[in-house]
């Protein structure tokens, strides 16, 4: 949704409804934890009301824990913190799942894999960044991919079922490449809405 026109997200989500995209991605941004500020829960909570599909929820912001009980509110169906926010990452998980939501854990792109090996049972999804948060429209970092694979493997290594999504710089030009790679959802935001037709995109992403 950070790509959508906020003049007019009530048209913009019940356009989302009647795609067939699965979810709907909020970026929460503080202007702390990344430079830019992008909407908070009043915004949420409008959009909430409108959107059909579950929410997938990424909080790019300091202290991501003391808003568990906000996010669930929403209705919100996959909640994710970043590890590089959370040296209690273990607890803010657990936390997370036991509201009732899914629990994700993000990754920026200069972090290694190997700050989430502890918590790789304990999760439903991995999100790699596949750019620098805190702005769309972004070019892909092409170092993602390796990331992806090798995430795979870790996964695969301890029998993990979570998620491999992949935010920044998604297209239908590279859709292919990364669920090749190993991931199982895409987020696409100035694809979809800078395309003449988003719904024809979405369905050219999902194909």
């Amino acid at each position: 949704m950070l790509a959508a026109d906020f003049g007019n997200l009530e048209r913009d989500i019940s356009m989302l409804n009647a795609s067939h995209c699965d979810w709907i991605h909020l970026d929460v941004m503080d202007g702390v934890f990344v430079p830019n500020i992008s909407f908070g829960f009043p915004v949420m909570e409008a959009m909430a009301k409108v959107a059909k599909k579950p929410l997938d929820v990424h909080l790019m912001i300091v202290h991501p824990e003391k808003f568990i009980h906000e996010v669930k509110a929403l209705g919100t169906y996959m909640m994710s913190v970043h590890q590089e926010a959370c040296p209690h990452l273990h607890r803010v998980v657990q936390q997370i799942k036991n509201v009732g939501m899914k629990a994700g854990v993000v990754l920026n792109p200069a972090t290694p894999l190997c700050m989430i090996e502890e918590v790789l049972t304990n999760v439903d999804m991995i999100l790699l960044m596949a750019v620098n948060p805190g702005f769309g429209g972004q070019k892909f970092i092409p170092q993602t991919l390796d990331k992806i694979k090798r995430l795979r493997q870790m996964l695969d290594a301890v029998q993990s079922d979570a998620l491999i999504e992949i935010d920044g710089g998604v297209s239908r030009f590279n859709a292919n490449e990364l669920y090749d790679a190993g991931a199982n959802v895409l987020v696409a935001g100035s694809a979809v809405f800078n395309a003449s037709d988003p719904i024809a995109e979405i369905d050219a992403l999902k194909a």
